[in-house]
């Protein structure tokens, strides 16, 4: 209760937010580069290389009761507390046990915090990664500059620590500091906070009452411990698929305690609501022309755990993994090694019949009970399998970059360039999003832990990060039309309350034109030529892209593409294959490229006898031509 009460109060000052800058640290010594008071950073993590640049922590270049690691706050603070964590690192065992705390206005003449007439020793670090919090007296001194000075560390590693330090800038009246660049907020009134499970309820049910003719809630299903994964839908038809509207979703909270995408997509609900009602002409046109679907958290039970702890005390991973300890980002069917196989046998044997690169099927052991998949995970299966989603992000946090798939290499190995047949698009979709977000696209931003994505533009191939079997991007592009990415939205996972509006903002922009992106390419709608009923699951290919999609129940389909001319070929069971050429413009808006088909004469006999109908003279001349062919 009494840290609840004091985040409330004095927010951090943003170590692990990157709000405080690299020149505002320093250090008494430092090891190396990679080790010195720039990564002293609460959650930050290491390379993976020992000696690496981007190692994880600030450590000292002495053992010895004079070391310190300081903040320069820039401006009179009351500090009210610190946040302290050991070393990340796959090679070393380094934390703090006890520390002090010291106060300055100007690095010269240092005050220590005191308990009573005592000067204070702070408890620190058990092990690496638990975050400690230590509050200082209702006496705390308010200063510019704050030292945490370690006194006892673990007794077979050396000094070396990651922190946050939390505390209240004084107010300003005079403009003394107004020389400061501050980050500005946002104009929109959103309810800018964590929200937990019935918090996020009301907010939703909230929406609905305010926006009732183009929302609505539904669920998909139920959590391990019960808690329903709610979706808002937000379409001028709430409830149905409108032909030639495509559908759009958005998942966030995949792990649970990366917290941002969760409280971007209700922000995202609460924006479009209000904007669609002040006639805000963008949103009323994404709102008419498109179904769009917000799951704001696809594990609820990680999110509730790492909730309690709160934004600074959850650490790196508390609530990443479902109740039953499933990591959901490689829990997906892994459909990558059926197509890699069909094709390496395909190849060897030099029969392209069995060739599969579409809605490729889910095999039998995984769908079985006795399976290790989570139901949360099941039930974003079968959502995307009841919807004909066309395109989806999957928000994460923990980094600043845009992955496309495939996120899984085909060699196992730990990263390697892997495209799919759509590369070009996927790139041009990262390019989308990370382009127009405010962090990723400034280029005096620093990196987040041990990437520097910047030297890629802020994308990359999944799989070239790291190799992920079983990613929910290659399965939605494997298994449905739907093309997926996943957008890492930020350094902090969970970053503090106060933080949210600059992150809204930050995003807000790539949020809705990444939206917008669903209406790129090809739309029309496949018929039967003499009934013009829609025909469903009917195959669309395009020339040079080895990568199918097919129409959905009413005949329509969606084919995202970069501008360009292509040779369209469509083709249904029981009717004559149609090629057209489609071009496909540099506009915001898809180019209708609609088909036609006829059925074959077999279908047409198989249907007319199945009825008991007499056959018309055409398909009658067709089949004594065909008899005589055979018989001459």
């Amino acid at each position: 209760k009494l840290y609840k009460l004091l985040r409330l109060e004095c927010p951090p000052l943003g170590l692990e937010s990157l709000r405080v800058k690299d020149p505002q640290l320093r250090a008494s010594s430092y090891k190396r580069r990679g080790l010195g008071p720039h990564r002293g950073r609460l959650n930050i993590q290491s390379g993976i290389e020992d000696g690496d640049i981007y190692d994880g922590a600030w450590c000292a270049q002495y053992e010895d009761k004079k070391q310190w690691l300081e903040v320069d706050a820039r401006r009179p603070t009351r500090f009210t507390g610190v946040i302290l964590q050991g070393r990340s690192s796959i090679w070393s065992w380094d934390f703090i046990l006890t520390y002090k705390v010291q106060f300055s206005n100007d690095t010269l003449v240092w005050q220590p915090a005191m308990n009573g007439t005592k000067e204070a020793v702070f408890e620190g670090n058990q092990d690496t990664e638990t975050p400690v919090l230590a509050l200082f007296n209702e006496s705390a001194t308010v200063a510019r500059y704050i030292r945490i000075n370690p006194q006892s560390w673990y007794e077979n590693g050396t000094i070396c620590l990651r922190a946050e330090v939390l505390g209240c800038t004084l107010p300003d009246p005079n403009n003394i500091y107004a020389w400061q660049q501050t980050e500005q907020g946002t104009k929109d009134k959103l309810d800018f906070r964590h929200h937990n499970y019935k918090e996020m309820r009301k907010l939703m049910k909230s929406v609905t009452e305010a926006c009732p003719d183009i929302t609505h809630i539904y669920s998909i299903g139920k959590s391990h411990m019960g808690l329903k994964m709610y979706v808002m839908e937000i379409s001028d038809h709430p409830g149905k698929h409108e032909l030639g509207e495509p559908e759009f979703r958005y998942v966030a909270g995949m792990h649970g305690n990366e917290a941002l995408g969760r409280e971007l997509l209700l922000n995202l609900m609460q924006y479009i609501c209000q904007e669609y009602k002040l006639g805000n002409q963008r949103i009323v046109r994404l709102v008419k022309e498109t179904r769009i679907h917000l799951l704001p958290s696809m594990n609820p039970d990680g999110y509730e755990m790492a909730f309690k702890k709160g934004s600074e005390l959850a650490g790196w991973a508390l609530g990443r993994y479902s109740y039953q300890g499933i990591d959901m980002n490689h829990n997906f069917a892994d459909l990558n090694k059926v197509m890699w196989d069909a094709i390496e046998f395909d190849f060897q044997n030099n029969d392209k019949s069995k060739l599969i690169n579409h809605y490729i099927p889910i095999p039998e052991y995984y769908t079985s009970e006795d399976a290790f998949v989570a139901l949360e995970t099941r039930a974003v299966i079968n959502w995307m399998q009841n919807i004909p989603f066309v395109l989806s992000a999957n928000l994460h946090g923990g980094e600043l970059v845009v992955t496309y798939p495939f996120d899984r290499t085909e060699d196992w190995a730990p990263h390697d360039d892997t495209p799919t047949p759509d590369n070009s698009f996927f790139r041009w979709l990262a390019t989308v999003y990370a382009s127009t977000n405010q962090v990723m696209s400034n280029p005096d931003r620093r990196p987040c832990h041990n990437e520097n994505f910047q030297r890629y533009n802020n994308i990359i191939n999944g799989a070239n990060w790291h190799t992920v079997q079983g990613s929910m991007n290659d399965f939605s592009y494997l298994h449905t039309n739907c093309f997926d990415v996943t957008v890492e939205l930020s350094c902090d996972k969970f970053p503090h309350a106060s933080e949210l509006p600059i992150e809204w903002e930050n995003n807000k922009e790539s949020l809705l034109i990444y939206m917008e992106q669903v209406h790129r390419g090809l739309k029309g709608v496949i018929r039967d030529k003499d009934t013009e009923a829609g025909i469903a699951d009917a195959i669309i290919k395009v020339d040079d892209i080895d990568h199918h999609i097919r129409s959905v129940a009413d005949g329509d389909y969606w084919r995202l593409l970069n501008p360009g001319e292509y040779e369209v070929t469509v083709s249904a069971e029981g009717y004559n294959p149609s090629t057209r050429m489609c071009r496909v413009m540099y506009e915001h808006y898809p180019t209708i490229c609609d088909f036609r088909l006829t059925k074959t004469p077999k279908q047409r006999l198989k249907e007319i006898l199945a009825k008991g109908g007499k056959l018309p003279k055409d398909l009658q001349l067709r089949i004594l031509e065909k008899c005589t062919f055979l018989n001459s």
